[in-house]
């Protein structure tokens, strides 16, 4: 097998970087990330080959730092966040998240190659406007996660959190309600895949939110009450991906060239064609392909 420099597959798009991460939240991250005025640092746990990594540093600010936290296929921290890693991440390494991050910006963020739970001690309290969880599916990992996201947010941060009501992660549906009943956790909206929260007033962002989705045809929108929460839900309807930069390892594709027209045959040869013998027809061929 030859050297995994020469054979590594570059993304020439955002599309091409394995990972879920519908258009939908893409452009949920993306006007997030726009509307927040105050100055403050990213951080994504859990970050697989760098999708919505790669997105984050393209809203990064002069002055703001972004950290990435995983363990790239490292040492787990118990016996079922390893079971757990290997059987969904097992293709998952550092080297690959790196290349694929390198091929849209031009330096990496800060990356923290280990268990989540080491994050408050790597980022500093009330520093950070966004935070994604999209790491460990267990609930007492993802009631950490949330538990530090609270720590190291800014008063107005948001936090979204991924896989809320997928059905093979419960424990991430059971942390995550809980926070919105017992934590003071408040939502904002749900996607198909993530709950978008806050620990402050969801009340004005929802309503530049949902001005902002009335005007859009290609989002299903609806409104519902639940446990004193106002939930803004969302889906996509035939959604394309929001424009982004091409990666610098993007080709631009080569039509193949047409066919040369097949040349026209005279009315003559078209009227000697059909009225001479086939044996005569096919001795004229023959000479003429000569």
């Amino acid at each position: 097998m030859g050297d995994a420099q020469h054979t590594y597959r570059y993304p020439g798009e955002l599309r091409d970087v394995p990972g879920w991460f519908p258009p939908l939240d893409q452009m949920l991250f993306s006007w997030f990330l726009e509307r927040q005025e105050k100055p403050g640092d990213l951080l994504e746990l859990g970050a697989y080959m760098g999708k919505s990594a790669i997105l984050l540093g393209q809203h990064l600010r002069d002055g703001e730092r972004f950290t990435v936290c995983d363990l790239f296929g490292g040492e787990a921290p118990d016996g079922a966040n390893r079971a757990e890693t290997t059987k969904s991440y097992a293709s998952l390494t550092r080297q690959a998240f790196e290349r694929n991050y390198l091929s849209f910006h031009d330096a990496l963020p800060k990356v923290i190659e280990g268990p989540t739970s080491v994050v408050p001690g790597e980022v500093a309290p009330g520093t950070c406007r966004f935070v994604h969880i999209d790491a460990s599916h267990l609930y007492e990992h993802v009631y950490g996660d949330i538990g530090a996201a609270r720590e190291i947010l800014l008063p107005d941060g948001i936090v979204v959190l991924d896989d809320f009501r997928s059905e093979h992660t419960p424990g991430v549906s059971v942390a995550v309600w809980e926070a919105v009943l017992n934590r003071d956790l408040r939502p904002i909206c749900l996607s198909t895949q993530k709950l978008y929260a806050t620990w402050g007033d969801p009340e004005p962002v929802q309503e530049e939110l949902l001005a902002m989705l009335r005007e859009r045809t290609d989002v299903g929108l609806s409104v519902q009450e639940a446990a004193g929460h106002r939930l803004v839900r969302t889906r996509a309807q035939k959604m394309q991906a929001p424009p982004f930069p091409r990666s610098r390892h993007y080709v631009e594709p080569v039509a193949a060239p047409s066919p040369p027209p097949r040349p026209r045959r005279s009315p003559a040869r078209r009227i000697a064609v059909d009225l001479l013998p086939p044996v005569v027809t096919r001795a004229v061929r023959k000479v003429r392909a000569r």
